[in-house]
C-alpha cells in the first residue's frame, strides 16, 4: 500500500506516494556534486564581524571548517566509516545515575579556565528530559554562528512532515510553445551528471541524490516532441519567495548566493568546486534557466532567444511537461547540519516560514522558527533570529536553548525531529567535525563518541551536541565562546570539554 507524502512547490503542497524504503519516487533524476566536508561548499558558516577582510579573504568567508587542531586527524582518518548512530542515541542505561552540578563544575572547571576559550557559556542538560544538569551563563544569550541551524531544523521538521519533497516543475506558458521553469525551492538540484555527483567528498545513495535537471530536461523533451514541439521560447518563476533574496551579509566574495527558489547546485560557479568557499553566480536563477535550456537543446528542442523572468506566477493549473523531487526534508536537513549548509539551511527556513504562513523571506523565516520553538515550549526570552544559516551577527542564543533544541530531538515525544540527532557530525569522522578530534589534541577518545553542530564567525566558536556519559547516560550540551585567540585553538579547546563529558560520570 502506498503512503501518502507531500511535495511542496510553487504551486503549494499536494500529495505524492512515498518511495520504497532507500529510494525516491520514480519521476525524481538523481544527481548532484555536493557540499565539502565543512561549511565552505554549500555554504559555510562564515561570517563578518567588522567591516573590511579578514586574513585576505571576505569576512563571510569564515567558517567552521574542518580544520585540524594541532596534532589533528588525518584526511585517511576522516574517511574512515562512521560509528552506526544507534550507539550514539542510546537511552540511559538501567540504573544510571545522573550527573550532578557539583560533579559536573568539579569536572570541567579546569577546562574551563582556558584562557584560549575567552568568555565562555555553557550549558550541560539530561537529554531524556531536558533537565539542565550544570551551566555557567547558561541563560546568557550569546552569538550562535551556525548553531542556528538546530533551530532552523526542529522547527522545520515540527512544521514540515519529514517524507515531504520540494519540485522543480516545467509547464505549459500561456503562450503556444511557452515554457516556464518554475522554482520550489530546491537549492540542490544539480545539472551534472549522475556518476559526477557527491556531497562532503562521498558518492550519493538512492536516499540522498539531489534532483537532477538533467532529467527534467528530458522529461520536457520528451512532451514537448510527442506534442510535435520542436521550438520553444523559455521563461522562469521565482514567485514562490519574497522579499531580498541577498543576505545581509552577502557579498561578491561570499559563500552564500542570493537566495531564490530556482537555482543549480546551490549557485556554484563551479559546480564542483571544493574550495573552501566557492565563487557564486550572481543570478542564481538565470543561470539554471539558461543550463536548462542547454539540456534541452542536447535533447533536441531549441530555446528561441534568452530566458527570462516569467511576467506572473505559472498557472495552479498548468500543464506538467517534467518534474523532479528532492530528497526528503528529512535527508536534507541532516545534509544542511552535517556539512554546515547554508545555502540550504536558508532554502529549509524558507519552506519552514511557507508551512508557518509567513513570508518566504529572511523576516518571515526568523518569526516562523521562533513561533514554532515557542509552541514546542522552548524558552525564548533572550534569542533573537534573522536567518536560518547563522551567518547573521545579529543572532543570539543563550546556552540552555540550545540544550533544549537537542533534548526535543531526543525525546520520544518527537520522533519526527530525530534527523537532527542523525545530522550531527560526527567526532573525527563526519562533515566539520571529520578533522577534529585527532591525536595529539586532548580529545582523541571521544572521537566517534561526541555528536555534535559546530559554529564559527569572526571571533566566535560554539559546538553543541550530545555524548554519551561513562554511565551511559545521554547528555546534551552547548558550549559557546567569543575570543580573540586562533579558531583552531579555541575548537580544541571546547573539544576537549565535550570529550570530558563522555569519561565522567560526574556525580
Amino acid at each position: 500500500m502506498l503512503v501518502a507524502g507531500t511535495v511542496l512547490g510553487a504551486g503549494g503542497a499536494y500529495a505524492q506516494p512515498s518511495p520504497t524504503p532507500g529510494g525516491h519516487s520514480t519521476s525524481r533524476g538523481g544527481n548532484d556534486d555536493r557540499d565539502n566536508q565543512d561549511e565552505g561548499q554549500g555554504g559555510r558558516d562564515g561570517k563578518k564581524g567588522t567591516p573590511g577582510k579578514d586574513k585576505g579573504r571576505s569576512p563571510t568567508r569564515r567558517a567552521d571548517q574542518p580544520a585540524p587542531t594541532p596534532g589533528g586527524g588525518s584526511d585517511a582518518a576522516a574517511a574512515r566509516p562512521a560509528p552506526a548512530a544507534g550507539a550514539l542515541l542510546a537511552a540511559a542505561e538501567p540504573g544510571a545515575d545522573t550527573p550532578t552540578a557539583q560533579g559536573l563544575q568539579q569536572a570541567l572547571a579546569p577546562l574551563l579556565a582556558d584562557k584560549s576559550l575567552g568568555t565562555v557559556t555553557i550549558a550541560v542538560a539530561d537529554a531524556e528530559n531536558g533537565q539542565l544538569l550544570y551551566g555557567s551563563g547558561e541563560n546568557t544569550a550569546a552569538t550562535p554562528a551556525s548553531t542556528t541551524k538546530l533551530a532552523t531544523s526542529i522547527a522545520a521538521l515540527s512544521l514540515i512532515p519529514g517524507d515531504t519533497r520540494l519540485t522543480t516543475r516545467a509547464v505549459k506558458g500561456a503562450a503556444p510553445g511557452a515554457v516556464t521553469l518554475v522554482g520550489g525551492g530546491d537549492p540542490t538540484l544539480t545539472a551534472l551528471p549522475a556518476d559526477q555527483v557527491q556531497i562532503g567528498g562521498q558518492p550519493v545513495d538512492p536516499d540522498t541524490a539531489p534532483a537532477s535537471l538533467v532529467e527534467l530536461a528530458r522529461q520536457t523533451a520528451a512532451a514537448l516532441k510527442a506534442a510535435g514541439t520542436t521550438t520553444v521560447t523559455l521563461d522562469y518563476d521565482v514567485s514562490l519567495y519574497s522579499g531580498t533574496p541577498l543576505h545581509k551579509f552577502h557579498d561578491d566574495d561570499t559563500n552564500i548566493a542570493p537566495v531564490v527558489p530556482l537555482m543549480v547546485d546551490e549557485g556554484r560557479v563551479d559546480a564542483k568546486s571544493r574550495e573552501e568557499a566557492p565563487k557564486r553566480v550572481a543570478d542564481p536563477a538565470a543561470s539554471a534557466a539558461e543550463a536548462f535550456a542547454g539540456l534541452l537543446k542536447a535533447q533536441g528542442v531549441t530555446v528561441e532567444g534568452k530566458a527570462k523572468p516569467a511576467a506572473a506566477p505559472a498557472a495552479a493549473d498548468a500543464p506538467v511537461l517534467g518534474r523532479v523531487d528532492s530528497p526528503t526534508v528529512a535527508r536534507l536537513v541532516e545534509r544542511l547540519l552535517t556539512t554546515s549548509d547554508n545555502q540550504l539551511a536558508e532554502a529549509i527556513a524558507r519552506q519552514a516560514a511557507i508551512a508557518g504562513h509567513q513570508p518566504a523571506s529572511f523576516e518571515g523565516a526568523a518569526t516562523a522558527v521562533t513561533q514554532e520553538l515557542t509552541r514546542l515550549g522552548v524558552p525564548m526570552t533572550g534569542t533573537t533570529l534573522n536567518d536560518g544559516s547563522g551567518l547573521h551577527t545579529g543572532n543570539a542564543v543563550p546556552p540552555a536553548v540550545l540544550t533544549r533544541l537537542l533534548a526535543l530531538a531526543a525525546s520520544g515525544r518527537h520522533p519526527a525531529l530525530r534527523p537532527v540527532l542523525t545530522g550531527l557530525p560526527v567526532a573525527g569522522f563526519t562533515g566539520t567535525l571529520a578533522k577534529r578530534y585527532g591525536q595529539g589534541s586532548g580529545s582523541a577518545d571521544a572521537a566517534g563518541l561526541v555528536r555534535a553542530k559546530t559554529g564559527s564567525l569572526n571571533g566566535v566558536n560554539t559546538l553543541a551536541g550530545t555524548v554519551v556519559d561513562a554511565d551511559g547516560r545521554l547528555l546534551a550540551f552547548a558550549v559557546m565562546t567569543r575570543t580573540t585567540a586562533p579558531a583552531d585553538t579555541a575548537r580544541a579547546a571546547m573539544d576537549r570539554i565535550a570529550a570530558h563529558l563522555t569519561t565522567c560520570g560526574c556525580h
